[in-house]
């Protein structure tokens, strides 16, 4: 690790604990040439498998993207914003579970409903009348009784 004074490549560490959440590592480091001490952090750095749409392109994972979809559909409706982190919470370790490096759009988009239906009816409504392209009224009928059902 460099010092982020002098550039040194040689520290050492002087200390090392674990926050309560055990997500991180803080390290506080001295240096060898300039005496100066500072502070790391080490994280676990897990990446998101790429999403492959419906036309074959690929693009990154957004976490902002997810968001905004939820939000859209949760507009006006009474949702706590820490039901809608933790919904997004759900999909990520979901996603990261899997192992997969790529995701179909469409199992993205199964995994979105199910955390809406979750978490309001009138939301989840409204996502699947734009996810699956509803018709005509007959489709938002069975997607009620879908929803009556559960």
């Amino acid at each position: 690790m460099k010092c982020p004074y002098c550039h040194n490549e040689e520290t050492q560490v002087i200390d090392t604990r674990v926050p309560e959440d055990g997500n991180t590592i803080r390290r506080r480091r001295k240096c060898a040439k300039c005496d100066k001490r500072f502070t790391t952090y080490e994280r676990i750095e897990l990446s998101m498998p790429v999403i492959v749409k419906k036309n074959g392109s690929r693009t990154e994972f957004e976490t902002a993207k997810l968001r905004a979809s939820l939000m859209l559909a949760l507009r006006k409706r009474p949702v706590s914003a820490e039901a809608v982190d933790s919904a997004i919470q759900r999909i990520e370790e979901k996603l990261l579970a899997s192992g997969e490096r790529e995701v179909v759009s469409g199992h993205l988009g199964e995994l979105v409903m199910r955390e809406l239906k979750r978490l309001d009816k009138i939301a989840y409504i409204r996502f699947a009348s734009v996810y699956k392209s509803f018709e005509d009224v007959s489709e938002f009928a069975e997607a009620i009784q879908e929803v009556k059902k559960t």
